[in-house]
């Protein structure tokens, strides 16, 4: 792993509030505030790491000094988790609603299509990302898609993979690789120089492209994907959902009776 210095603040564009729960800053914004800002980013051709944090990130960035820097430096930061919401509320700072990930992806893919703006898919098995991108071209027609590439290469190429994205200047990028080394490389791409809007997106090519089911709607209405995506890799995501989320309830208590 390369060097690292403290991560750079980005411009914060929007005036909207921020909170902050267990060192984590997180913003007030529900689904088209965060459109509608993003969109902002895009126009001004302003560099953004569009991030997500949930349970599962918290807990992570409160054991990873780089990945804490990383996250609180991004010029939007959502909640994209059930659990964050209702730590909010419990906490007396509510946020308004959960953006997921993979909704607001297809958003801002819809978005493109309609303004015309490029995208550029990064991460996943090579017949992944490549079937996400026919997916994608089959619901949107006019998309423009300037490129896309797998998630296996190593550091060394890391270098190649941002002089391709100089080449095609997407204005969005979503990188579909595990945390934290997506963040890591978000930040290399951004210092060296690529102000495209960049999105890590978890395991969203693999839903997109049909590799994995998503919840059924009224899991998701009911805030129960995290336990879909359990049952579907229980030996993976057990100790993360189950032994994380109640490291993260009794942060979350500490804090309030801190607070108090």
């Amino acid at each position: 792993m390369q060097n690292w210095k403290p991560a750079k603040q980005e411009k914060i564009l929007g005036k909207n509030k921020r909170i902050e729960i267990l060192n984590t800053k997180i913003d007030v914004l529900n689904v088209p505030q965060t459109i509608a800002l993003v969109e902002e980013y895009v126009k001004q051709k302003e560099p953004l790491h569009l991030m997500g944090v949930n349970a599962d990130k918290i807990n992570e960035l409160n054991e990873n000094e780089r990945l804490k820097q990383i996250v609180n430096s991004c010029g939007v930061i959502n909640a994209d988790g059930a659990s964050v919401i209702k730590a909010s509320k419990f906490l007396g700072k509510p946020l308004p609603e959960r953006v997921a990930g993979i909704d607001l992806m297809q958003s801002l893919v819809a978005l493109s299509e309609k303004k015309g703006y490029t995208i550029y898919l990064l991460g996943a098995k090579q017949e992944v990302v490549e079937k996400t991108a026919a997916v994608l071209k089959k619901k949107h027609p006019a998309l423009k898609i300037s490129g896309i590439h797998n998630g296996y290469f190593k550091e060394a190429e890391w270098g190649e993979i941002s002089a391709e994205l100089k080449k095609v200047k997407p204005d969005f990028v979503f990188v579909g690789i595990t945390s934290p080394m997506k963040e890591y490389l978000i930040e290399f791409l951004q210092d060296d120089g690529n102000d495209s809007v960049f999105m890590g997106v978890g395991g969203s090519f693999d839903v997109i492209s049909g590799n994995i089911p998503r919840a059924p709607e009224w899991m998701q209405k009911h805030s129960l994907e995290w336990l879909f995506r359990v049952m579907q890799e229980p030996r993976r995501l057990f100790k993360r959902y189950f032994v994380g989320n109640m490291v993260f309830i009794i942060d979350i208590i500490k804090e309030k009776r801190k607070g108090k």
